[in-house]
């Protein structure tokens, strides 16, 4: 499979599943922690999935002694958590170059205290 296109919200999805690579997450949890709404999560998951970073798998309940739905949980595929590590690090890099070096206070400001 192709490498998905990373995105803003492409790498808020890795670096919530980062967080816990090993963990199983639904989609609520991915939404309150990427800040992304369902109907852009659910698409990310699926490209994620079809290019093998990401794995699912429904939760095997009684929906009705449970009193919900079924979640549909997902985590990162060893090859995801390698493939996500390099491009939220790929991004931080191109945050810091683009932020560059903060630029000092003039000798005589710093005299005054400024």
């Amino acid at each position: 499979m192709g490498e998905p296109r990373i995105t803003a919200s492409v790498l808020k999805v890795l670096a919530g599943l980062l967080a816990e690579p090993g963990a199983q997450r639904y989609g609520l949890e991915l939404m309150q922690s990427s800040g992304l709404p369902s109907g852009t999560l659910y698409p990310i998951l699926a490209r994620l999935e079809r290019a093998g970073w990401v794995e699912s798998r429904w939760e095997e309940i009684d929906p009705v002694a449970e009193g919900r739905p079924s979640r549909r949980y997902y985590r990162l595929t060893p090859d995801g958590v390698v493939a996500a590590r390099r491009e939220v690090a790929l991004m931080q890099q191109q945050m810091s170059r683009a932020a560059g070096p903060v630029p000092r206070a003039h000798p005589a400001a710093r005299a005054q205290g400024a």
